[in-house]
């Protein structure tokens, strides 16, 4: 059986979209230079229907998906993640008050985004164990990223959930404490949870990092444990790196996660920076 003809049932999913004065992103007519945040960015996502997976028709969580873009005077904003149903708007609401509200300046604006981004995570992670005291195995899982001008990802991973970064066709990831090595990695760890040595401690690391977008880089991967469990990075990579349009890839993500047979939840979002 092919992905062509592999059907699945998809249920809608909630898609936050903020577009401040429904701008678009602006091209190069050109005349004089080209701004950095004018590079076009396009984005897809995709999430397969968690009750579908498991064949249960009593358990209906899905992910959801935010993609929301903010014009602060010169400076563009993207911000889009993926979120299991334990972290909700946590993570998003912290952000829009602490963050895209305050009317910061461009420097500051890309100083305190990582220190922002990993703060959100944190509040949400308290709240989240504090409301399942009696459930020491709760397990949260999330991955979003920040881009500033078109020139900076800051990101975060939380749980199995991870972000994959697309660079001349060579697959980078977000590394933390428990998967370092001594080889020299693109992004730089700045927070990670107790580290224990445990499955649980490393379920529930926090991983918070950045990177510099040149003409190499090419799309950043979002996805949840689902797609990761049954395939590698540069597999991934692989699959997708020839589609242009990012809702195909994403779409075609997850239907080789379900051919691969996937039992957790499938979840996805592309971007393109092209």
């Amino acid at each position: 059986m092919g992905i062509r003809d592999f059907h699945f049932k998809v249920k809608a999913l909630r898609v936050k979209l903020s577009c401040l004065g429904n701008r678009k992103v602006r091209r190069n007519n050109g005349v004089g230079s080209k701004q950095s945040w004018m590079m076009p960015i396009s984005h897809g996502h995709h999430v397969v229907e968690h009750d579908w997976i498991n064949g249960d028709s009593d358990d209906c969580e899905f992910d959801s998906v935010v993609i929301q873009r903010e014009q602060i005077g010169e400076t563009e904003l993207w911000y889009c993640g993926i979120f299991d149903t334990l972290v909700g708007d946590c993570v998003t609401k912290y952000l829009q008050a602490n963050y895209f509200d305050k009317n910061l300046k461009e420097s500051h604006l890309r100083r305190k985004a990582k220190e922002t981004l990993k703060r959100a995570y944190l509040g949400a992670k308290t709240k989240i164990r504090e409301m399942h005291k009696s459930d020491e195995t709760c397990i949260i899982g999330s991955t979003s990223v920040m881009i500033i001008n078109g020139e900076k990802l800051v990101l975060a991973n939380i749980g199995d959930y991870r972000t994959v970064l697309c660079r001349d066709g060579v697959a980078y990831q977000t590394i933390g404490k428990h998967n370092q090595s001594s080889k020299k990695h693109w992004f730089h760890r700045l927070f990670s949870g107790n580290a224990t040595g445990t499955k649980a401690s490393k379920a529930s690391e926090l991983v918070v990092g950045s990177y510099w977008i040149d003409s190499s880089t090419e799309f950043v991967i979002l996805a949840s444990n689902g797609i990761w469990e049954v395939m590698k990075n540069q597999e991934a990579v692989n699959l997708i790196r020839h589609i242009e349009d990012p809702q195909e890839a994403a779409e075609c993500l997850a239907k080789e996660a379900l051919v691969r047979m996937s039992r957790s939840h499938i979840s996805c979002l592309i971007i393109r920076f092209d």
